[in-house]
C-alpha cells in the first residue's frame, strides 16, 4: 500500500479471546516485513475501540468471543470505519457463522489451521481491496446454494454472460488486472464491467459482491 512515495506497513488489530492465539499471531506478524500489529484485543468491544483508536487497515477477527462476538463487532466496524477490512479467523467453519460474517462485511475468512503464509496473504489481499476466502469455505458456500439458482438469478438481475463471468472471478478473489488477463481484455474494460455488475446487483464494493455471488449461487 502506497503512502506518498514510500511503502507503508499494513496495520493490523488482532481480536481473539484466547491469549495463546493472540500471542502466537502477534509473534508471527512481528516477523513479517510490511505488517505492523497496532493493537491486540480480547473481545469484540475491545476490537471496536481499538479500530477507533488506531485506524488499522485490517482486523483479524475471531467469531466466538465473550461480551461482543465477532459478527457483531464486524458489523459495527464496517459501519463506523469502512476503510478497515475484516479477516475472520476462527476454529469452526460453521455455516451460519460463515454467512453471517460475510453479510456483516468481512472480506476474508480463514480457519485457525491456516498456515502463516495464508494469514499474511489474506491480510495483504484484503488491505488491497480484494476478497480472500479459504477454498474450503468457498466450496461450502457453494454447497449451501444450488448452482441452478445462480442462472435464474443472473438473468433476473439482467447480467450479461460476460458480467456474470466477471462476478464469478471477483468471488474467486481476483483483482481487476487478474480478471483482465484471464479474459484477455483491457483492465479499463473490466472496470466498466465491474461498475455495471455492482449497479445491477445493488452492491457498493467487492466484499458485498462476493457475499451476493455466494448467496445466490453465482460463484464457481
Amino acid at each position: 500500500m502506497a503512502d506518498g512515495s514510500a511503502e507503508r506497513a499494513v496495520r493490523v488489530v488482532i481480536a481473539d479471546d484466547q491469549r495463546m492465539v493472540r500471542d502466537g499471531l502477534q509473534l508471527m506478524l512481528s516477523l513479517v516485513g510490511g505488517v505492523e500489529v497496532a493493537a491486540v484485543t480480547a473481545d469484540g468491544d475491545e476490537a471496536v475501540a481499538a479500530v477507533a483508536a488506531h485506524d488499522p487497515d485490517v482486523v483479524l477477527m475471531d467469531l466466538r468471543m465473550p461480551r461482543c462476538d465477532g459478527v457483531t463487532a464486524t458489523k459495527q466496524i464496517r459501519a463506523e470505519h469502512p476503510r478497515t477490512q475484516i479477516v475472520v479467523l476462527t476454529t469452526f467453519a460453521d455455516d451460519d457463522e460463515v454467512l453471517a460474517a460475510l453479510r456483516a462485511g468481512a472480506r476474508g475468512y480463514l480457519t485457525k489451521d491456516a498456515g502463516a503464509d495464508e494469514v499474511v496473504r489474506a491480510i495483504r489481499h484484503v488491505a488491497d481491496g480484494h476478497a480472500d476466502l479459504d477454498p474450503a469455505i468457498q466450496r461450502r458456500l457453494l454447497e449451501l446454494v444450488p448452482n441452478q439458482v445462480g442462472v435464474s438469478r443472473a438473468s433476473a438481475e439482467g447480467l450479461t454472460d460476460r458480467e456474470a463471468e466477471v462476478l464469478r472471478l471477483i468471488a474467486a478473489g481476483l483483482s481487476n488486472a487478474e480478471i483482465a488477463a484471464q479474459l484477455v481484455v483491457s483492465e479499463s474494460t473490466i472496470k466498466t464491467h465491474v461498475n455495471h455488475v455492482f449497479g445491477k446487483i445493488g452492491v457498493r464494493d467487492r466484499a458485498q459482491a462476493v457475499t451476493y455471488a455466494f448467496r445466490n449461487g453465482l460463484a464457481d
